[in-house]
């Protein structure tokens, strides 16, 4: 799942951001003032980590805390993540100190990109996947370090992608680092892109791209299998093959990152790896290609073009339909549903067995929808205005349109109804969004920033 537009502008040190977040957030995947205390006292009893010989109460504290994140509890409405005990960061200083310039939602953790380039990830952790070189869950927002002999602290972190059980992320050259698991014959393997089946509980450089003079400009982590898109625009692949999410003609497994054939020569600007289907965006023309399994129609390709029994395209075919003559900006993708952004500013979305093929949302006609976000069941739209609403379902109250557990039509996030989103990114079950905090404009120079929104991957 995931998805969620690029960070906001690097440069413009006078803008600060506050994070909100609603869903659930078992595993602490919503770093919550409570939860984020709960589990501080009890991995400290009052300074350090406990000894062997600590006492009842702090090993009490310590499974309270424990079963408290396995658990979760679940809000439905937008609430504010405090920046300096959940990241960190220093609120008083937020627009002088390093800040939060980008939040991503993978399944079910998340990562925070700092204005400094650091990257923080915290939730769901089973295989190793945040990168901390251990795999239980980690409770709050806590920095990745750089592995040996990268340069990963000194250019810092351009993109991350969380799947369920794997991540990527790109540092500030263009390299590409992977961990989590490392796949099985029985799953699929080859979604690190190292060669091998070997899982990483730390952020391993793929080297075969390093050799091959190939730099990475997006990434985007399935369930089994790993989409990069390279400076040149290209789009490659590797991991698990199953239901043809490779884009490579089969279903076999790859190793490394190999080119999507189909696409050579297409100018590739956005991809969107959903569970086990993968989208791809020609900028230049506005046209959306997909590939994988298509049993929930999240392929957007209409009936009948599938013919064998797993419902599944194994190479890239362009989406046409509702979408032909539109000019597609920016996509996502869900677990098994997507959705698109035309030029014009409308929503489509297609999947989740209701939709075959792109469905147009005529009832937001009157806001020009400026990107899109895909979790396990449901869509959120960010309007011109720096708006959202809330489209599908959502039983942890993810839609954050507090009691409302399903809606069929986007409807607006009350809760943030006032405030402008500047960007935004959807897990399964938790979401989390920047917004613009209120200040006034000081000069003219400032008006024209604010109006140029944010700055461009």
């Amino acid at each position: 799942g995931g998805g969620g537009g690029g960070g906001v502008g690097r440069g413009r040190q006078h803008r600060t951001y506050s994070a909100f977040a609603w869903g659930t957030s078992k595993k602490g995947i919503i770093p919550l003032p409570e939860i984020l205390s709960e589990a501080a006292s009890a991995s400290d009893g009052g300074g350090g980590a406990p000894s062997s010989s600590s006492s009842t109460a702090t090993s009490d504290a310590m499974s309270q805390a424990s079963s408290m994140m396995d658990r979760g509890t679940s809000f439905d409405h937008p609430r504010e993540i405090d920046a300096s005990t959940a990241f960190g960061l220093d609120a008083g200083v937020k627009s002088l100190g390093a800040r939060v310039v980008r939040l991503i939602c993978g399944p079910s953790s998340s990562a925070a990109i700092v204005s400094d380039g650091s990257l923080l990830t915290w939730g769901e952790n089973g295989y190793g996947q945040l990168g901390h070189g251990h795999a239980n869950a980690v409770p709050r927002p806590t920095r990745v370090a750089a592995p040996e002999g990268t340069p990963l602290d000194a250019t810092g972190v351009r993109d991350v992608s969380l799947g369920p059980t794997h991540s990527a992320l790109i540092d500030g050259n263009g390299d590409l680092y992977t961990a989590g698991f490392g796949g099985s014959a029985l799953n699929g393997m080859g979604m690190l892109c190292h060669g091998d089946e070997t899982s990483r509980r730390r952020p391993a450089l793929v080297r075969s791209l390093v050799e091959d003079g190939v730099y990475a400009s997006q990434v985007s982590c399935g369930e089994l299998h790993t989409t990069v898109l390279t400076t040149e625009g290209e789009t490659l692949t590797s991991g698990g093959g199953s239901y043809g999410r490779l884009g490579n003609l089969d279903t076999t497994d790859q190793m490394f990152l190999e080119p999507v054939e189909m696409l050579e020569g297409v100018e590739i600007t956005q991809i969107a790896g959903g569970h086990a289907f993968t989208l791809a965006l020609d900028g230049a023309e506005g046209v959306v290609y997909s590939w994988g399994r298509n049993d929930k129609g999240q392929l957007g390709l209409g009936a009948g073009l599938s013919v064998d029994i797993y419902a599944m395209e194994a190479m890239p075919s362009p989406i046409e339909s509702q979408l032909e003559g539109r000019r597609v900006k920016k996509i996502a993708a869900g677990h098994s549903h997507a959705a698109a952004v035309t030029a014009d500013g409308e929503l489509f979305i297609w999947g989740s067995g209701a939709f075959l093929e792109p469905q147009p949302f005529p009832s937001l006609l009157h806001s020009k929808i400026v990107d899109v976000a895909c979790g396990q069941d449901y869509t959120v739209a960010l309007a011109e205005d720096g708006r959202l609403y809330s489209v599908g379902k959502g039983k942890t109250g993810v839609l954050g349109l507090a009691s409302v557990k399903k809606a069929n039509q986007p409807t607006l996030v009350e809760g943030l109804a006032s405030r402008k989103v500047v960007q935004m990114s959807a897990g399964h079950a938790h979401f989390a969004c920047l917004v613009e905090d209120e200040e006034p404009a000081e000069s003219g120079q400032e008006e024209k920033e604010k109006e140029g929104g944010m700055a461009k991957e």
